[in-house]
């Protein structure tokens, strides 16, 4: 290297040079282990969340027998797609993730729409996670006090939202060191709490359904099709619904990769925190799920309930045994929380480091702890704001009783959870398409990527159109029963962002952004040469 470079990259550290190389300076604390960059994605999973939260579509949409033989085959697939993802975080070791890649591999256009997908999928993983924490702390409360439950409301669950929305941003902000031990302590809550979940429901009910009832029992609660468990239209079009419970638990693990500034040995690390975060969390999820299978003492009351894992915890334990339960999943939900906040976030920064959000300024400044707080403070805002739709009371008849539910929150959750896979695929097309020429970086998949890419991306497209269905009859425009409050948002809200991009790409953005910057030209090619 000529002497004139030498004081330029001689301070730099293997991390610090392979950062450089793409464009970047260390500004955030690079103070994460490999583990804790493996917790984080473990955490932002969390099999104690979505196994809880969406066992419900599960049970709806197959019953039992879809739950126990979809949730390890949809999971093979998963682990496919973080295969794919773990490639390109081991070349390219950067916060902007899943937009970087694209930008990279795709040009800027294909990173702008990645990118915004990306961030708008997070903050929505992240409102929802925080509310379906916040419903479960209710719920909890409710099984030990019979008061708190009689004055249940739409509201009080609102407000505890904000107060566990505003307390994350909190323990986000103080220090990044701070928030790897809570993800470190994560890992370890989640392990245990998964085990004690099970011993419970495998020791304390005095009867267990049968190996049939759960591996071959099917439910159709949907009404579509007359709610037959039959023929061609189950088979397509409402059986798959319930792979969604796989798809919604098993996301986020991108965190990997939007943290990988701050981890250590982040070329080998993130893509190894990314498939072992799902790898582990498929094979928890599914002992856990089967437990809850096992435990159902009457299917009917469990479907008469709406699939809620409540139902079942009640049936075999007993309120208070059911409570403690329901109390180890909401903690678990929490720590969920803290992680959706920091990836949500770090996401936010990367991004307006390269200038593709309003106010960029604000968005990519670091504090005095090396910390992007403004980015903290901006997620946690939005995510209450798109929440709001969740305080206005709709009423769904549930046993014949008219329930308050927060249906127009729900489509959030959806466009969250497509928005980020949609995102996945663009950057694992076009590492496809680039073939023996992509740089594989330290770790990779060989020339197996051939054969893997293609399946990753048709698993996406195909999870995408289910995600968009119609979840009951009362939600099909042509049904005589439809009613607005019956319908999947997804396709709108998804159709709109798009629209919206579109319109903002050709209107403003395709004049300005050239896709990642690189705040050391100088220093990059001379690591290069």
């Amino acid at each position: 290297m000529p002497e004139g470079h030498e004081d330029l990259t001689e301070h730099l550290s293997d991390d610090e040079q392979h950062l450089a190389k793409l464009g970047y300076v260390q500004e955030l604390s690079r103070s994460w282990s490999g583990f804790s960059n493996f917790a984080i994605s473990f955490s932002i999973i969390s099999i104690l969340a979505g196994c809880f939260t969406s066992f419900g579509l599960g049970w709806n949409n197959g019953g039992p027998a879809a739950i126990a033989w979809g949730w390890p085959i949809v999971s093979v697939f998963i682990l496919i797609i973080g295969f794919c993802l773990a490639e390109l975080v081991s070349a390219y070791p950067t916060s902007g993730g899943i937009y970087w890649w694209a930008a990279k591999l795709g040009g800027p256009k294909a990173g702008f729409y990645t990118g915004w997908l990306n961030l708008i999928g997070l903050i929505a993983i992240l409102a929802s996670v925080s509310y379906g924490s916040a419903t479960f702390l209710d719920l909890t409360l409710g099984t030990f006090s019979e008061s708190w439950l009689a004055g249940y409301s739409l509201t009080r669950v609102f407000i505890m939202f904000l107060i566990i929305l505003a307390v994350s941003a909190v323990i986000n902000i103080f220090s990044s060191h701070l928030l790897a031990v809570i993800n470190n302590v994560s890992v370890w809550w989640h392990v245990a709490g998964a085990t004690a979940v099970i011993a419970i429901l495998w020791l304390l009910p005095e009867q267990h359904a049968s190996v049939s009832d759960v591996f071959a029992k099917t439910i159709n609660n949907s009404g579509i099709f007359s709610g037959s468990t039959s023929g061609w239209g189950f088979l397509l079009f409402v059986l798959p619904i319930s792979a969604i419970l796989t798809q919604y638990t098993i996301t986020g693990y991108d965190a990997s990769a939007h943290l990988s500034e701050e981890t250590k040995s982040a070329a080998n690390a993130a893509a190894k925190g990314i498939w072992q975060s799902i790898f582990y969390s498929a094979i928890g999820g599914w002992i856990l799920l089967l437990s809850f299978l096992f435990a159902v003492q009457n299917s009917d009351e469990v479907s008469a309930n709406g699939g809620a894992v409540a139902t079942i915890f009640t049936q075999a334990l007993g309120s208070k045994w059911a409570g403690v339960v329901l109390l180890i999943a909401t903690a678990g939900q929490l720590f969920c929380t803290t992680a959706c906040q920091t990836s949500a976030s770090r996401m936010l920064f990367a991004f307006s480091r390269d200038r593709a959000v309003p106010g960029h300024q604000l968005w990519s400044k670091v504090n005095a702890t090396r910390v992007p707080a403004n980015a903290v403070i901006i997620t946690a805002v939005i995510a209450a704001i798109i929440t709001l739709p969740a305080i206005v009371p709709v009423k769904i008849p549930v046993n014949g009783v008219e329930v308050p539910s927060p249906v127009a929150f729900y489509a959030v959750v959806s466009i969250g959870v497509v928005g980020l896979y949609l995102c996945f695929a663009v950057p694992i097309y076009y590492r496809w398409k680039a073939g023996d020429s992509f740089e594989q970086g330290k770790w990779n998949v060989g020339d197996k990527y051939k054969w893997m890419a293609p399946i990753a991306i048709v698993e996406i497209i195909v999870t995408s159109i289910i995600a968009m269905f119609p979840t009951s009859l009362g939600g099909m425009p042509w049904d005589p029963s439809f009613q607005w409050k019956f319908v999947n948002y997804t396709p709108l809200l998804v159709g709109g962002v798009l629209v919206l991009l579109f319109a903002y790409w050709h209107v403003s953005v395709k004049h300005w952004f050239t896709g990642p910057i690189k705040q050391v030209d100088a220093a990059a090619a001379e690591l290069q040469s």
